[in-house]
């Protein structure tokens, strides 16, 4: 197998913007199923998933959040 001429950890201006496209994308999709969880009333398991959204926009994309309604809301 041919190797690439980068070395690892040498990512470029332009891989790393693919890169966090990429992770927005995931994001948007991730949203879009907390959203269909939260309508279709499980509240509990669309909760935890904003939750681990905000983690990861926070801690891995360094970016500021605001919580989703299905992260607050509990149906009953």
């Amino acid at each position: 197998m041919a190797r690439d001429s980068m070395n690892e950890g040498d990512i470029s201006g332009n891989e790393t913007e693919r890169y966090r496209q990429a992770a927005e994308d995931a994001l948007q999709q991730l949203d879009w199923c907390i959203g269909y969880l939260h309508g279709i009333r499980k509240s509990q398991l669309s909760a935890q998933l904003a939750k681990n959204r905000m983690q990861i926009k926070q801690k891995l994309m360094q970016e500021p959040t605001s919580q989703l309604p299905s992260a607050t809301t509990r149906e009953t």
